[in-house]
C-alpha cells in the first residue's frame, strides 16, 4: 500500500484521545465540560499530581455535566483533565476472592497481596426475569434454632433482619454466616464504622473466612462507594450463582445504603420525601434486592438484609419499603434482650413467607402451636404476674404456662452454637 493512501486513511480517522476539563468543584460533585457522556458513564479524573480517580456521570447539561466522585475531592483543581472510561463500571470477579476482604472495586483491604485475574462483570445488572425464577421448595438451614424451627427459610429467599441500634444484629449475622448450609458466602458491610470490620471478622466469624468474601465500604467512604458497594457484592454473589452454586448473601445495612443514595439524590436536586429520602432511594432497594433469588438452571442466592430501624420504629420508610419487597422479616426486640433472650428474635412480629412450602406438615403444625402458646403467654402476662389468673380456667393457657421454661430455652442460643436443622426440628416437636 502506498504511503499517500495510508496518510489519507489516517487523516479520515480521529485517533486523538478526547478529554474534558473540570470547571467547578464542590464537596460532593464536579462539573466538567468538553465531553459528551451519557448518564451512568464512568470517567477517570487525572489530578495535577498524576493521581487517577474514578467518578460517575450523574447529571447532564447542554455544555457540561456533573460527576459524583468515588473518592475524596481534595487535591483536584479547576482545569484537571477528565476522560471517559470505555470499560464502564465493571469489577474483576474470580474464585480468588474467596477468603479475602475487598473494597467495592475488588481491591484488597486485608493486606494479603493483590488479587490477580478475574472475569470483568458489570456492577449494575438486571434482576432475574420473573418467568425464569425457580420455585422456592428447599429449606435453607442457618443453624439458629428460632429461625430454622419457627421462621424456616428456603434456598433463594430474601429475608430482612429489622433491629434498632445495639440490639444484636451483628451477632445474629455472625451466627448465620457460620451456621448456614451454603458452599459460598458473600458478606457486604456497607456504611459501617471502620472499627466494626475487624471486630466482626474476629469476634462474630471467629476469624474464619473459608469460602467467604467480605466486601467493605465504610462510613468514611464516599456516598458513591457505599451505594455501589452493595451492587458490587451482589455481582460477586451472581458470579458464583452462575456456576450453579448456592450462595448466602448477607448485607449490613440497607439503611446505610439508602442514606448513601439520599446524599447523592439531594445533591442532584431531587425532592426530599418522607424523612428526607428522595424517590430514587426507594426505587433503588428493589433494583438491589430483586437480584437475589433462585434461577432455573443455575444456583440460588439466599439473601439476608439488615435494616436499622431508628427508635425501633417499624414504620420507617426504608423498613416499610423493604418489608414490601422481601419474602420474610425477622424482627429483633429490645424487650427480649431485657429478658435475657439471645438472639432476641420476636417470633410474633416476624414471619417467613415461604415456610409452608419448605417444611413438612408435622413441622408446620408444631411451629404454629408454639407461636400460639407463646402469644397466649404474652397476652396474659400481666394477669399471670400479679396472680390474677386461676389455674384451670383455660387449659391451653395452662399448657403455655407449663411449657414456658422449655419455650424460652428453645429461643435462647449461645453465639458459638451451631445446631443442625434435624436437631432443631426434634427439639421443637418434643416441646409441643
Amino acid at each position: 500500500m502506498k504511503l499517500s493512501s495510508i496518510r489519507e486513511k489516517l487523516q479520515s480517522v480521529d485517533v486523538s484521545v478526547k478529554f474534558g476539563e473540570i470547571e467547578n468543584i464542590n464537596a460532593s460533585t464536579i462539573e466538567v465540560s468538553g465531553l459528551r457522556p451519557g448518564i451512568g458513564d464512568i470517567v477517570k479524573i487525572i489530578a495535577s499530581d498524576g493521581d487517577e480517580r474514578l467518578g460517575m456521570v450523574t447529571e447532564l447539561k447542554k455544555k457540561s455535566f456533573f460527576v459524583a466522585p468515588f473518592t475524596y475531592v481534595e487535591g483536584l483543581k479547576v482545569g484537571d483533565k477528565v476522560y471517559i472510561d470505555e470499560e464502564g463500571l465493571t469489577i474483576p470477579v474470580s474464585d480468588a476472592l474467596l477468603g479475602r476482604v475487598v473494597d467495592p472495586l475488588m481491591r484488597p483491604k486485608d493486606g494479603k497481596g493483590a488479587i490477580s485475574g478475574g472475569t470483568p462483570m458489570p456492577i449494575i445488572r438486571p434482576p432475574i426475569d420473573a418467568m425464569k425464577r425457580g420455585l422456592i421448595e428447599e429449606k435453607f438451614s442457618v443453624g439458629v434454632k428460632t429461625i430454622d424451627g419457627l421462621l424456616t427459610t428456603g434456598a433463594g429467599q430474601k429475608v430482612g433482619i429489622f433491629a434498632g441500634s445495639g440490639v444484636g444484629k451483628s451477632t445474629l449475622m455472625g451466627m448465620i454466616v457460620r451456621g448456614a448450609e451454603a458452599p459460598i458466602k458473600v458478606v457486604a458491610l456497607i456504611g459501617e464504622r471502620g472499627r466494626e470490620i475487624p471486630e466482626f471478622i474476629a469476634k462474630n466469624l471467629g476469624g474464619d473466612l473459608t469460602n467467604t468474601v467480605i466486601v467493605v465500604a465504610t462510613s468514611d467512604d464516599s456516598s458513591l462507594m457505599r451505594k455501589y458497594g452493595a451492587f458490587a457484592a451482589m455481582t460477586v454473589a451472581e458470579y458464583f450463582k452462575e456456576q450453579g452454586k448456592d450462595v448466602l448473601f448477607i448485607m449490613d445495612s440497607v439503611t446505610r445504603f439508602a442514606m448513601a443514595q439520599r446524599e447523592i439524590g439531594l445533591a442532584l436536586g431531587e425532592p426530599p420525601t418522607s424523612k428526607g429520602y428522595p424517590p430514587s432511594s426507594l426505587t433503588l432497594l428493589a433494583q438491589l434486592m430483586e437480584r437475589a433469588g433462585k434461577e432455573e438452571g443455575k444456583g440460588a442466592i439466599t439473601a439476608f438484609f439488615t435494616v436499622l430501624i431508628e427508635g425501633d420504629d417499624m414504620s420507617d420508610p426504608i423498613a416499610d419499603q423493604s418489608r414490601s419487597i422481601l419474602d420474610g422479616h425477622i424482627v429483633l426486640s429490645r424487650e427480649m434482650t431485657d429478658l435475657g433472650i439471645y438472639p432476641p428474635i420476636n417470633i410474633l412480629n416476624s414471619a417467613s413467607r415461604v415456610m409452608n412450602d419448605v417444611v413438612d406438615e408435622k413441622h408446620k403444625a408444631a411451629a404454629m402451636k408454639f407461636r400460639r402458646l407463646y402469644a397466649l403467654l404474652k397476652e396474659n402476662e400481666v394477669l399471670i404476674r400479679i396472680g390474677a389468673y386461676t389455674k384451670g380456667s383455660d387449659p391451653e393457657l395452662d399448657e403455655a404456662i407449663a411449657k414456658k421454661p422449655q419455650m424460652e430455652a428453645f429461643m435462647k442460643q449461645d453465639p458459638s452454637e451451631n445446631i443442625s436443622f434435624e436437631e432443631t426440628k426434634k427439639m421443637l416437636l418434643s416441646i409441643v
